[in-house]
């Protein structure tokens, strides 16, 4: 997407989620309406300790990431993935370890496509400018359980329809600077919940994502016009209500609400 943004692409998302129909010509958009639970019969916790030892190594405390190290240590980054793609969530896993599993095969995969066309200065760049058809999050280069899916798979067909919590917004990041940062360690379904609360508190209380000043008129994100209905649920009944959960600096719970420009610029070290 080059002259397209994604912030666009989930606008447009939103409407199609609602709308209800399409017309017959828009089955380059169906997909995305048509919920997806990869499982596997298998009883195994996956172990995500490799992508752990990665993150650690090759992503700082703001969530940056050196790509051209990681690049040279694709290797270790692949062998996690086909390790992800060789065990699907079990079928009778708690939520919360498969939730986990999908927020790190989503970062993980990300991660993977970027160094793939490494250097590159944005995610956008790697693909076409046809919404939810052939953009980067479009292109189905992620092997799990003998298929292959896309990254709006994972989001959209996976974890927003399973999982009814808004933070996962904070934890999924597509290789923005203005994405939430990359967490410094793997997802974990023992402890999922706490990391996805650190997650909110560290978005949401971070100037360069979030302006909650004056608390009558802050300039939040432009994740939370993307999803403006998913931040009405899960505990909360408004955008700003979302916000408040976590913010140390609270906001009106009328405020007037502007968003930032999004950076598609690439979040590297």
């Amino acid at each position: 997407m080059h002259s397209i943004s994604r912030f666009a692409s989930r606008l447009a998302l939103g409407t199609l989620l609602t709308a209800g129909t399409l017309a017959a010509s828009s089955c380059g958009y169906v997909g995305y309406l048509i919920p997806l639970n990869p499982t596997s019969n298998s009883g195994r916790t996956l172990d995500h300790s490799a992508w752990d030892g990665l993150l650690k190594k090759y992503v700082d405390d703001q969530g940056m990431v050196n790509y051209k190290g990681l690049q040279q240590d694709s290797a270790a980054l692949n062998a996690y993935l086909k390790t992800l793609g060789d065990n699907l969530p079990a079928k009778k896993s708690p939520a919360d370890e498969k939730l986990a599993y999908w927020l790190n095969a989503y970062n993980a995969f990300t991660v993977q496509r970027i160094i793939r066309a490494y250097p590159v200065k944005s995610i956008k760049d790697l693909g076409g400018d046809k919404i939810f058809v052939n953009t980067v999050w479009d292109q189905d280069f992620i092997p799990l359980g003998g298929k292959r899916y896309t990254l709006n798979d994972i989001e959209h067909r996976i974890i927003r329809k399973q999982f009814d919590d808004n933070r996962i917004h904070y934890a999924l990041v597509c290789a923005a600077m203005s994405c939430p940062r990359l967490r410094q360690e793997a997802y974990v379904g023992a402890r999922v919940q706490e990391q996805l609360a650190d997650q909110g508190r560290n978005f949401i209380n971070n100037p360069q994502k979030n302006d909650l000043t004056p608390a009558d008129k802050p300039t939040l994100s432009a994740i939370y016009s993307f999803y403006p209905k998913d931040f009405e649920k899960n505990g909360s009944t408004s955008i700003q209500d979302a916000v408040n959960r976590y913010a140390k600096q609270k906001i009106y719970p009328n405020a007037k609400l502007s968003y930032k420009e999004y950076n598609w610029s690439l979040n590297e070290q």
